[in-house]
């Protein structure tokens, strides 16, 4: 039985997503509370792996269980009826959680045939808060807020993130990984400045490659302070070098906000065409 999970998290107080020996992360805490309730060692796979102190509010991850672990999920009905079952487990890894806690799961459905919560998904969207000299600070905000002391020109952020959209090579706004390709397909990315003067970018991607949202942040910061000219960030994307004018900015502003699948009958042919490329591109590295 293969099960999604719809999670989110104050990345505040993790050491990122992934499980790590003695590091507190969301997939150790996570798949600990489903040991305590179907027993074994579950594993969790998950859409996009988040680094540490970075935010969740729709993170996807699957988790499959044996027979013997999917008949002790919790029933809430008499009828013993599964979905039901599955429907009660994100209550039940609540529970588990206990009151107030830093990561929650907020929804548990039996997965259509075919999905996979990292290969099938077509595109993740993030956002990022940036309060500027311009903002009002908000005691209330600053786990999830980066604040800078300059004045920003957000009209000149969002032109400069508008030149960045497309299928590109973004080594220039990545941290290099062995055996990574750097080739992402940039569908949106833009800044605007809320009613609160909160600078606010939304920025969305086939996949992104490590520290890339907040290396393209950094870069339109560097835009906005007057350090850069607009068409600068492309000029640095095409030659692939990281220079120290764009810096990667500080992982409370970021929020993995939603991941996005294709319909049900379309997500076993996109999770196999996701494995052939990354295959592909390891094997061409």
């Amino acid at each position: 039985m293969r099960i999604r999970l719809d999670i989110a998290y104050d990345g505040t107080h993790f050491r990122g997503w992934a499980r790590q020996p003695g590091l507190r992360t969301v997939q150790g805490v996570l798949e600990d509370a489903l040991a305590r309730i179907v027993g074994g060692e579950p594993r969790l796979i998950v859409a996009g792996r988040t680094d540490a102190g970075v935010h969740a509010s729709g993170q996807v991850a699957h988790l499959d269980l044996s027979a013997d672990q999917a008949a002790r999920l919790p029933r809430r009905r008499r009828d013993n009826d599964e979905s039901d079952a599955v429907a009660a487990l994100a209550g039940r890894i609540r529970g588990v959680l206990g009151a107030y806690p830093d990561v929650t799961v907020r929804r548990t459905t039996r997965a259509p045939e075919g999905f996979d919560a990292r290969f099938s998904a077509v595109w993740r969207r993030y956002t990022y808060r940036l309060a500027d000299a311009a903002t009002a600070y908000d005691p209330l905000e600053r786990a999830r807020t980066t604040t800078l002391r300059s004045a920003l020109d957000v009209e000149a952020m969002d032109a400069a993130a508008g030149r960045l959209i497309g299928l590109h090579d973004f080594a220039a706004y990545c941290k290099a990984r062995e055996e990574a390709t750097t080739i992402r397909t940039l569908l949106e990315y833009d800044w605007r400045r809320g009613a609160d003067g909160v600078l606010v970018a939304n920025v969305r991607a086939d996949a992104f490659c490590h520290s890339m949202v907040r290396a393209l942040v950094g870069a339109c910061v560097a835009v906005g302070e007057g350090r850069i000219e607009i068409d600068d960030v492309v000029a640095i994307r095409d030659a692939r070098l990281r220079i120290p004018e764009t810096k990667v900015l500080a992982a409370r502003g970021l929020v993995l906000a939603e991941v996005g699948y294709p319909a049900d009958e379309l997500l076993a042919a996109r999770a196999e065409q996701t494995r052939n490329r990354r295959d592909a591109d390891d094997a061409a590295s």
